[in-house]
């Protein structure tokens, strides 16, 4: 129900009076200005560049040292040179196979008919309880759920009630429609 008018101005002109009354609302002045004591500052300095790093080579720790070092005189051949040395055999890890295709897994029942949304941000069905997890099937594509609120009633024929970004997930319908046929699996 939409507010009157009266009741509209009333709080507008509330508001607006809080809002120019700010002694009324608990502020106060800022305090005043205090110095800081330069004693509580401490001089850092910043390794940031390697002119301040401090004096002699950096050293690293055991476990940020490469495995193999070079050394000044050490070269790396040119492709096409002779005297290339080959390469080591390289590892080639085993990687288990996966399926090319996936299904889901069998459900305990399936359910077909009218889906509608609404704006509560829950999934709705009355013929299972909260908790129980769902695939909702629809010409748009599926999406995987957990009933978390019961509804619709039974007279309306339909069989659950959808988050509006859910629904028109799955729908594959404009913007304007008001219900789909789905498939609910229910597991």
């Amino acid at each position: 129900m939409r507010p009157s008018r009266t009741v509209a101005r009333a709080a507008l002109t509330a508001a607006l009076a809080v809002g120019a009354l700010p002694g009324l609302v608990g502020s106060h002045e800022p305090a005043a200005t205090r110095t800081v004591d330069a004693a509580l500052f401490e001089q850092v300095t910043l390794a940031n560049t390697p002119d301040q790093q401090g004096l002699g080579p950096v050293l690293l720790d055991a476990s940020a040292r490469s495995a193999g070092v070079l050394s000044t005189a050490a070269s790396f051949p040119e492709a096409g040179v002779e005297g290339v040395a080959p390469l080591g055999k390289r590892a080639v890890p085993e990687v288990a196979r996966a399926a090319s295709s996936w299904d889901w897994q069998p459900a305990r029942f399936t359910l077909r008919g009218e889906a509608s949304f609404y704006d509560f941000g829950t999934t709705a069905m009355r013929d299972v309880p909260r908790g129980t997890t769902i695939v909702i099937c629809g010409s748009g594509g599926c999406i995987q759920r957990v009933v978390n609120d019961y509804g619709p009633a039974k007279s309306t024929g339909r069989i659950i009630d959808m988050y509006r970004p859910d629904f028109f997930a799955i729908c594959g319908c404009a913007s304007f429609s008001g219900t789909t046929t789905v498939t609910v699996r229910v597991y």
